[in-house]
């Protein structure tokens, strides 16, 4: 049998290794005003830290909504050792039987620990390397295993934890550690959580593997100032080479070092003349060739459309571009982002018959409660859940059903013209006949969907690995377009630097398939654009 660990250094470091924060201080004394331990007849148990006693090797006390976000968060602290209360394993076996997402991705956590438990006893620590999906050093990284660890103890919780609650559990595994001189990080995607362990002294730390930083965000244009007769060239020779706008791409960092900034594949470029505010230019760099190209915007309405501003320019250019499959919009409420995607779509689908159909889809987890609490059959639900969408279409059919009698949508009675019909009723016939297809994303994964244009609205509350699951069922000739607001996110455990849409706008970036626009200008009514700069 194991001979039992030794037990734990008593010193607690005054730096954490590798340039990390010190650990905060432990909860003051009872003589400043701090309440104090309560005694526990449970002796504390020997913690298995000795497989890892290591100066540098932290020990980060994961909660059960880290793995719920991301079931292969125990493999991306590199060297480091992932402790699992048991109580997280409580929590995992309940959300195991839930529907959709969370239960899946309970499942797929406890099928990794399954697999950790066959390697070793996950009490004593079991190294990872082998059954990672993505195994250290694969695909050019060089990351090093580290070791997943159960943590059995039933800890003595302070007086303010009396509650026997998973989450005051879980802290307490990992206020344990910190008392036992563990360098140990409480890691959570529940902002309570993590204020009260910082409370009670423990470093916390929000879970950011799959973050970016939202403020400094791929906006997918730029402005820069250059001289007249460069634009002057780019709409004479319809092109213009990256090389001779080197000098104006030229700038000055914080530090005062000059760096010229990178211009990605289909990136935008407002060119304004230097000596002239008048005269300007819109480019956009072509796919990952080494010039840009004019951008006009479409010469005629985009099934009844046409661009208000400059970044709607840049939107229709690359909806309408079929060599782009994949576009994200971003923008605050009124910017038009679903509009012109609905529009461009119907255009390609009914107008040119570019693409089988239009499939329309939107996240429903957020509202806490799936499509069959809502009332009525089947279409009375997703009718509810669709209605911006089917807002957004009665627009678009009101005063242009002119448009689908041309493109050969008839009617089952020819002699009823387009115009005399109710735009619900056009919606109709266009569902029916299978060339518009609306639906929750629940029901996309298995899927292979070719040949279509899908929209994805209200992207921003997706986690990024179901933006990834989303992408994963695009098929040939499909193009996707995400489109959102990081400012509205309803997802209890997403903000705007680790949402799906972020992650996808910024991972993205530089493909040559691949477009961003982040769309600023309110459009809708002129109170709309009030309301939102105002309010």
């Amino acid at each position: 049998p194991p001979q039992p660990p030794p037990p734990p250094p008593a010193h607690v470091p005054s730096r954490a290794p590798e340039g990390r924060l010190a650990p905060k201080a432990p909860p003051l004394s009872p003589a400043d005003s701090a309440p104090a331990r309560a005694p526990s007849s449970t002796p504390a148990p020997t913690l298995g830290v000795s497989v890892r006693d290591n100066a540098a090797i932290k020990h980060f006390v994961l909660d059960t909504n880290v793995l719920l976000h991301n079931p292969a968060a125990l493999f991306v602290f590199q060297e480091h050792e992932v402790v699992i209360p048991f109580a997280v394993i409580e929590e995992l076996d309940t959300f195991k039987r839930e529907p959709g997402d969370i239960g899946r991705s309970a499942r797929e956590c406890i099928r990794h620990l399954d697999l950790l438990r066959q390697q070793g006893r996950l009490v004593e620590g079991v190294p990872w390397a082998d059954i990672a999906p993505h195994k250290p050093g694969s695909n050019g990284h060089t990351r090093k295993s580290g070791v997943v660890r159960i943590d059995v103890g039933d800890h003595p919780r302070p007086p303010m934890l009396s509650d026997d609650r998973a989450d005051n559990r879980i802290i307490a595994a990992a206020l344990a550690m910190h008392d036992q001189g563990v360098p140990a990080i409480f890691v959570s995607k529940d902002l309570n959580a993590r204020i009260k362990a910082d409370a009670l002294g423990l470093r916390t730390e929000d879970f950011e593997n799959a973050k970016v930083d939202a403020d400094r965000l791929y906006t997918g244009h730029m402005t820069i100032d250059v001289r007249g007769d460069l634009i002057d060239t780019l709409y004479a020779d319809r092109m213009l080479p990256l090389d001779a706008l080197a000098d104006d791409l030229t700038a000055i960092d914080a530090a005062g070092d000059t760096y010229r900034r990178d211009v990605f594949a289909n990136q935008f470029l407002v060119l304004k003349d230097a000596s002239d505010e008048n005269h300007h230019g819109l480019a956009r760099r072509l796919a990952d060739t080494d010039h840009v190209i004019p951008v006009t915007g479409p010469r005629k309405p985009v099934f009844g459309i046409l661009a208000r501003n400059v970044q709607q320019t840049m939107a229709l250019d690359l909806l309408m571009d079929d060599e782009v499959r994949m576009i994200t919009l971003l923008g605050s409420a009124g910017t038009g982002k679903t509009l012109l995607a609905v529009a461009a779509g119907m255009a390609k689908v009914f107008n040119e018959q570019r693409y089988d159909k239009l499939l329309v889809a939107r996240p429903i987890m957020p509202m806490g409660r799936d499509i069959g609490y809502l009332p009525g059959s089947k279409d009375d639900k997703l009718g509810a859940w669709m209605q911006p969408i089917f807002d957004n279409l009665a627009y678009l059919l009101s005063t242009r059903g002119a448009s689908l009698e041309k493109a050969g949508h008839h009617s089952a009675h020819s002699g009823q013209h387009a115009e005399s019909q109710s735009t619900e009723m056009r919606i109709r016939k266009l569902v029916d006949a299978g060339q518009l297809v609306l639906e929750p994303l629940t029901y996309i994964r298995g899927r292979s969907i070719p040949h279509q244009f899908m929209i994805v609205d209200e992207a921003q509350n997706l986690t990024p690995h179901e933006v990834k699951t989303i992408i994963s069922r695009i098929g040939e000739g499909t193009k996707v377009i995400l489109t959102g607001d990081i400012g509205q996110i309803d997802h209890p455990y997403l903000d705007s630097s680790s949402n799906g849409l972020s992650y996808a706008i910024e991972k993205m970036k530089g493909l040559r398939i691949v477009g961003h626009v982040t769309m600023s200008k309110s459009e809708r009514s002129e109170l709309a654009s009030l309301a939102a700069s105002l309010l």
